[in-house]
């Protein structure tokens, strides 16, 4: 690998590459302030951020007030040197958010697929719209992430397979690139919950995690020293798929009673998706209401729902603790509405359940990431190409 050469103009953009992600992190300081934190010198403080206002990247947002003398200025990132999109794409609609370059949402908007098979026609829109809300215009966009539900190939950038996403096949990915005119990633949905989910929420503290999502679908992700893992084929995650006691082994497609939409039929999938456990729930006392709703009435019910719970949590366990007994990640993480409607008092349940047939018992916790952790984890995505791009690139 070929390594630059510690020139003066590789150190100043280290420099100013360290101080804008300072300024992300921490929020307005002074150039005092950015010299200590950084090990520079003031001059060489003060070189640094008046490179970064000439270029439109820092700007003095304030006064800080000391001793003596007069007061201190205090820097800030411009929120408007970048933009960036990212957007959760579904059966039934998309929703599309736009940040700047502090990672401040500025617009998110949702859009109903109303028949609509294009792919790039329903990006685009939910773009344009998005923009018109946050009045910038898309040529300010400096990169954009979708998830997806399905397999995406990790060679290609496209997705291969979602049950519920048949128009998205090979060559969507460069029809958005040709559309959009920058720089566009598309990510399995579950993955992105997992990069908000570490960035903002249960995993902060850990660089190996897994994720299990129950939601619409069931979905595993997989993060290990602080990168997601994705397989080589993309299928890495794909746990609905898992053969479990109990169900049929995963050899077909059935359609979900619950969200009308087509289901994996067998394995993992059909015994914990919303279906199932609606079924589990009448079983159990629980009629006329959703899987979501069921468990939640369960969790706020001990004497009523104590042992749905349980039954619940021996399936759930059994998915959990295949992943743990091959990767032994320590912490795995439950989210999605189905999964978080039991609350803490479920994932104990699992905790335990996962003890009695692992040979270690990994902390379960729920997710923490607020709002749509989807398209969290986009924009979170987007912003880290964005910053590469836009801070890397400051020196002369």
């Amino acid at each position: 690998m070929a390594r630059r050469p510690g020139t003066p103009r590789l150190l100043r953009e280290l420099n100013d590459r360290a101080a804008l992600e300072l300024l992300i992190s921490e929020g307005p300081l002074t150039r005092a302030q950015i010299g200590e934190r950084t090990g520079l010198s003031k001059v060489t403080a003060s070189q640094l951020l008046a490179r970064l206002e000439e270029r439109g990247l820092v700007e003095v947002v304030g006064e800080q007030a000391g001793g003596r003398g007069p007061n201190a200025a205090l820097y800030g990132v411009v929120p408007a040197s970048a933009f960036v999109a990212g957007l959760e794409v579904g059966p039934s609609g998309v929703t599309a958010g736009i940040a700047d370059i502090t990672g401040a949402v500025v617009a998110e908007i949702t859009v109903s697929l109303d028949g609509a098979e294009d792919p790039v026609a329903v990006v685009h829109s939910a773009v344009a719209k998005a923009c018109r809300s946050a009045k910038v215009a898309a040529s300010r966009l400096h990169a954009f992430v979708i998830g997806t539900p399905g397999v995406v190939d990790p060679r290609t950038g496209d997705v291969r397979f979602a049950f519920d996403l048949p128009a998205w096949h090979e060559g969507v990915l460069e029809g958005l690139r040709r559309d959009l005119r920058r720089p566009v990633v598309i990510e399995n949905d579950v993955n992105l919950v997992a990069v908000a989910e570490r960035a903002y929420g249960a995993a902060r503290e850990a660089e190996d995690f897994a994720l299990i999502w129950i939601d619409r679908g069931i979905g595993l992700a997989v993060m290990i020293g602080d990168r997601l893992h994705r397989g080589i084929s993309g299928g890495a995650g794909e746990i609905g798929y898992l053969p479990v006691p109990g169900v049929p082994l995963p050899e077909g497609v059935t359609e979900s009673l619950t969200y009308g939409q087509p289901a994996l039929a067998g394995g993992f999938g059909s015994l914990v998706g919303a279906d199932a456990v609606r079924e589990l729930a009448v079983a159990h006392g629980f009629s006329d209401v959703s899987a979501i709703e069921a468990v939640r009435l369960a969790a706020a019910d001990e004497e009523r729902g104590g042992a749905f719970l349980d039954e619940l949590a021996t399936r759930l366990s059994y998915g959990v603790a295949s992943v743990n007994i091959v990767l032994d990640p320590g912490l795995v993480v439950i989210t999605g509405e189905l999964g978080t409607a039991g609350g803490e008092g479920l994932a104990q349940r699992i905790e335990r359940a996962v003890g009695r047939i692992s040979p270690t018992r990994p902390q379960i916790v729920l997710g923490q990431v607020e709002g749509n952790p989807v398209l969290r984890g986009a924009l979170h995505a987007a912003l880290s190409q964005a910053r590469e791009e836009v801070f890397s690139t400051t020196a002369d």
